[in-house]
This record gives structure tokens, sequence and C-alpha cells, in this order.
């Protein structure tokens, strides 16, 4: 007898989360993404496996880094990604499925700072950055 899928028609397995989260990391990278971290959801939210948060910095750089993201995800995937805030760029928010990205420009990331609202202490305060 076969498991039922998952509501959403995603496979959730270690390996796929694993070689999104780590497909994620490397687009930021190569789309020189400042202050990249990524927060492990897993058994403290339902909505995501990792959430990444990255800097961009400008306007422009952040909508870049998010269409190009969402463009590798599909090619990668065959799943479209859903990318809100890109008109203003100000924060982009992918939602990946089984990784969230949020990517700021600096000023808006500091105000924000979601690093600290999911525990992670050592994230600059807000006005520090």
């Amino acid at each position: 007898m076969s498991r039922p899928q998952p509501a959403n028609d995603t496979v959730h397995d270690a390996d796929s989360v694993a070689a999104l989260h780590d497909l994620v990391l490397k687009s930021l990278d190569d789309d020189q993404a400042q202050e990249t971290i990524s927060i492990p959801l897993q058994g403290k939210s339902s909505i995501a496996d990792h959430m990444v948060i990255a800097s961009g910095r400008s306007s422009r750089q952040v909508a870049s880094m998010a269409q190009k993201l969402a463009e590798r995800i599909k090619q990668a995937t065959g799943r479209s990604a859903r990318i809100e805030g890109l008109p203003v760029a100000d924060w982009v928010l992918i939602d990946a499925g089984d990784v969230i990205v949020h990517l700021f420009r600096p000023e808006v990331r500091s105000f924000y700072n979601l690093e600290r609202m999911w525990g992670f202490v050592d994230a600059p305060t807000a006005g520090t950055a």
C-alpha cells in the first residue's frame, strides 16, 4: 500500500529539501547577496523547513536576485516559486515551498530584524547594522 502524498503535490523528503536549500544558498552567493543566513525551521514551524535571509545593496539588486532565484528554482524543480514585493523590492519574499527566502535592502532588514524574531540573538538590533 502506498503512502498518501502531501496535499500540495510536492514530495517532501530530506534529499529534495536539502537540494532546494543548497540551490537557494548557491544562487544568492552567485548573485553576491550580503549577510546570508539560514534559519532551520523544522520542528519550530510548519511553514517551511528553512528560512533564508539575505541583503542586497540596492532595490535593483534585490529584485534581480529574486527573479534569478525564482528562475533557477523553476529550472531545477519544475515548480514556480511565489514572489511578493517585487515592484518596490525593499523586501522581497520568495516562497519555494520548503524554503522561504527574504531578500532585503540593508536598512529594511535592520528595521524588521527577522533573525531576532526567530531566535537568532546574534543578529544586530534595529538601527545598529
